[in-house]
């Protein structure tokens, strides 16, 4: 199994929604900022993981997306293979047809072996193990900012009503009276 930049990326930013699910939803923006992850990237991964149930998306002012689950029933290997991950070492996609149409090579179960015990691991740690993790480290959570509405604090200006005549004709017929 080769863990590609798509199966990094997709655990990184679930870390990241882990670590501030109780703030609400994060925006995908904020998450690659933090994390230095492409938003259109973040994109695409969130839409699959969306998919898979994993995450779910709030839209409007102070939308994002928060756990589609708890942390804790959510696992690596559930992240990797929503994201089109292969977890697949043989050569052949475990089809048992590595050296042609029905003959497998020598080291087929060697990486078959290797296949159910990376699968087998990668399910064993949790969402919420990699956030405790995170924490344990001593990395500080940021609380979310509340949002101050605006004040507009420049004052209010009241039209000036001049008592004069608009026009040519009224000046005349002001002058008229006189």
């Amino acid at each position: 199994m080769r863990l590609t930049t798509k199966g990094r990326f997709a655990v990184t930013a679930m870390i990241d929604l882990g670590l501030r699910q109780n703030n609400g939803p994060v925006t995908l923006a904020a998450i690659s900022q933090r994390q230095q992850i492409s938003l259109s990237y973040l994109e695409q991964l969130f839409g699959k993981l969306r998919r898979h149930e994993l995450v779910e998306s709030t839209r409007g002012p102070g939308g994002g997306y928060t756990l589609g689950r708890k942390a804790s029933e959510i696992t690596v290997a559930d992240i990797i293979v929503s994201v089109d991950e292969p977890m697949d070492a043989t050569h052949c996609g475990g089809k048992e047809n590595c050296l042609g149409e029905s003959s497998r090579c020598m080291t087929h179960e060697l990486w078959t072996s290797l296949n159910s015990r990376m699968v087998e691991f990668l399910d064993s740690v949790t969402l919420q193990k990699l956030v405790d993790d995170q924490l344990a480290k001593g990395l500080v959570v940021e609380s979310t900012p509340q949002v101050k509405k605006a004040v507009f604090t420049a004052p209010v200006v009241k039209p000036i009503r001049v008592n004069a005549p608009n026009s040519v004709f009224a000046l005349g017929n002001a002058f008229s009276k006189f």
